[in-house]
């Protein structure tokens, strides 16, 4: 396995992010998934918005070192992935055909689609469409982890707390604030994570 080097300027604003926030009482998953996103998004407050369990993060670190699959509600999402590529069908014309037959949008009819190519066990990544995250729920997709970061003033902040009700392997944040990069940011975290 090769180890990760970061950019200096990386490795600066991980030395200015510590300096500014003492993450180090957080177990090793969760500290390194709250300082990739702070990294990402430049905002302290997700080191008290943050919501996971270590061992949740554990199931998806070992996923996807496993090479669970990964998939992700927008394209936006899987291009800021490092090193894997992800199953993203919201542009798949089935999805349109199966949005408009069923009255739902084209991110819930791309879980439905994602699901039945990849089954149980995949890393599921949601930073945009609320009602990705509410059809995962829905449809009891059985993953290794859902990255719960939709963000938006309309139902993000709800749909998370369904996530975090709904008993499954997760991470999210309480806030209506989140979004593609810091979903992406997340799953790089664990893929970048280093035992």
């Amino acid at each position: 396995m090769n180890v990760r080097q970061p950019h200096p300027i990386e490795a600066a604003s991980y030395e200015i992010l510590r300096s500014r926030v003492d993450l180090s009482p957080m177990p090793p998953l969760w500290r390194a998934v709250a300082e990739r996103i702070i990294h990402t998004s430049a905002d302290l407050e997700y080191a008290v918005d943050l919501v996971t369990d270590e061992r949740h993060l554990r199931r998806g670190f070992d996923a996807l070192r496993a090479g669970a699959p990964i998939v992700t509600d927008v394209p936006a999402v899987a291009a800021g992935i490092a090193e894997r590529q992800a199953v993203c069908p919201i542009d798949d014309p089935a999805a349109v055909r199966m949005a408009k037959a069923a009255g739902i949008t084209r991110s819930a009819a791309a879980v439905r689609l994602a699901y039945s190519e990849v089954g149980p066990g995949a890393v599921w990544v949601v930073g945009s469409a609320s009602s990705a995250l509410e059809e995962l729920i829905l449809r009891g997709v059985r993953p290794s982890l859902v990255v719960g970061m939709p963000v938006g003033f309309v139902g993000a902040a709800e749909a998370k707390a369904k996530l975090r009700g709904s008993g499954l392997p997760q991470v999210s944040n309480v806030s209506e604030k989140g979004g593609a990069t810091v979903a992406a940011a997340a799953v790089n975290a664990l893929l970048f994570f280093q035992p």
